[in-house]
């Protein structure tokens, strides 16, 4: 009779297993990351507020929202603009893998994300204007 309870349990702990595996198809999204040689910035930066809440998109994966009345003060400097951190907000660049990420400014438009453990570049897919205001 146990030997019945068994067996009964090993068939049933593998039909469960068939049906979870077979329902995690996992697609692999690399996002484009080129390298990038970071400069800091000495103790006098630039630093401004969000106006207005902005959505960066990428080609692939996506980007936090970026919320209006953050601050965000200059970091260092990338070969694609300023790179900007704010402390008001957890950003992030997600595709298969969650990257935490910097601003990329250039002559006020967002031009990508500086991926800060990577010491990438990945860019905004297209630009986008931010509005800003002075710290």
């Amino acid at each position: 009779m146990l030997s019945f309870f068994a067996s009964g349990r090993r068939r049933l702990c593998a039909m469960l297993c068939a049906i979870l595996l077979s329902g995690c198809a996992f697609d692999v999204i690399h996002i484009r990351q080129m390298p990038a040689d970071f400069h800091a910035t000495p103790e006098v930066q630039q630093a401004w507020t969000l106006s207005e809440a902005t959505k960066v998109r990428l080609r692939e994966g996506h980007a936090s929202d970026l919320k209006k009345g953050t601050t965000w003060r200059q970091v260092g400097r990338v070969e694609q603009g300023d790179v900007f951190h704010t402390s008001d907000q957890v950003v992030a660049v997600e595709a298969s893998n969650q990257y935490e990420a910097d601003l990329v400014v250039n002559r006020n438009a967002v031009v990508g994300f500086y991926l800060i453990v990577e010491h990438t570049f990945t860019p905004a897919d297209p630009p986008v204007e931010i509005k800003t205001s002075p710290r």
